[in-house]
C-alpha cells in the first residue's frame, strides 16, 4: 500500500529487531491533524496510527520449551488396526517448587507402525500441541474429539464401552491424562446413585441366575416347574403333565 506523506519529516530513528515484532501488520493511513499527534514520535512513521495488539492468553510470557518435560505414554490397541498406537503427552511444570505449582500439557506425539493414518495423525498432533501451548482451558478438546464419528462405524472396547472412532479414542486418552494431572474432574455418581446402581445390579444378577438355571437344565427347553421336586422338568406326555425328574404325574 502506498502512503502519501504530506508533512516534512523532522525526526527519524532505526527500529530495532525487538521493536519490529511489536508493529501490527494492519495500519491506518489517516493523516494526523496536528504535529502533536502520537504518530510523530521518534521511531514511528507520520500518518500511521498504532493499534493495540490482540491479547493472547498464554501459560507464561514468552514460554519456551524446556530441555526436560515430564511425559506419559498410553498404549491403545483397537480392532480397526493390526498395530497398536502409542500416545505420548508431555507436561510442563509451572511455578515449580511453590504452593502454586501446576502441571499442564505441553505437547502430544502419536506413534504407530501403521502408516495408513500418518498424514492426519501428524497434522492432528501439531494442532493439539499448539492448543496446549496457548494455555487457557484446553479441556474442550476432549468433547470435540469425542464427537467425531467414523462413517464406517465404531467399535467396542473391552469392558463394553463403545468408541465411535479412532479420533474419539485419542480424545479419551487425553481425558484420562487431564484427569490424572488434575485439570479435569471425573464425573462420578453420588451416594444415592451408587445405592440405586447396587440395587439394580443385585436385582439383575438374581434374575440372570434364574435364567441360567433354566438355560443349563438337562431337561427339554420350555419345561415347567414341578410342584413336588421344584425342578423345571414337567412336560406334556401322552396328554398328561409329567415330571421327568421325579416322575410325578396327575394321570397316575
Amino acid at each position: 500500500m502506498t502512503i502519501k506523506i504530506e508533512k516534512k519529516i523532522t525526526q527519524y530513528a532505526v527500529q530495532k529487531p525487538t521493536e519490529a515484532l511489536e508493529v501490527p501488520s494492519d495500519r491506518k493511513t489517516d493523516v494526523p491533524s496536528s504535529p502533536a499527534s502520537p504518530s510523530t514520535r521518534t521511531g514511528e512513521t507520520p500518518g500511521v496510527e498504532r493499534r493495540p495488539k490482540g491479547e493472547v492468553i498464554r501459560m507464561h510470557e514468552k514460554l519456551e520449551r524446556p530441555d526436560l518435560l515430564l511425559g506419559s505414554t498410553y498404549k491403545v490397541k483397537t480392532p480397526v488396526s493390526d498395530h497398536a498406537m502409542y500416545i505420548t503427552i508431555n507436561d510442563i511444570v509451572l511455578n515449580e517448587g511453590t504452593p502454586h505449582e501446576q502441571r499442564r500439557p505441553f505437547e502430544i506425539f502419536i506413534n504407530s507402525k501403521n502408516l495408513d493414518h500418518f498424514q492426519w495423525i501428524v497434522a492432528l498432533t501439531r494442532i493439539i500441541s499448539a492448543v496446549f501451548r496457548k494455555g487457557g482451558d484446553v479441556t474442550f478438546l476432549v468433547e470435540e474429539l469425542n464427537a467425531v464419528f467414523d462413517p464406517r462405524g465404531g467399535y467396542w472396547k473391552p469392558g463394553g464401552r463403545f468408541m465411535p472412532s479412532l479420533i474419539a479414542e485419542i480424545g479419551d486418552v487425553i481425558e484420562k491424562h487431564l484427569v490424572s494431572i488434575g485439570l479435569m474432574r471425573k464425573e462420578e455418581p453420588d451416594e444415592a446413585q451408587l445405592k440405586l446402581i447396587a440395587e439394580k445390579r443385585a436385582e439383575f444378577e438374581a434374575a440372570r441366575q434364574q435364567q441360567d438355571a433354566f438355560a443349563h437344565s438337562s431337561f427339554p427347553l420350555g419345561a415347567q416347574l414341578c410342584a413336588k421336586c421344584k425342578t423345571a422338568a414337567v412336560v406334556m406326555m401322552d396328554g398328561c403333565m409329567t415330571c421327568l425328574n421325579c416322575g410325578d404325574s396327575k394321570c397316575q
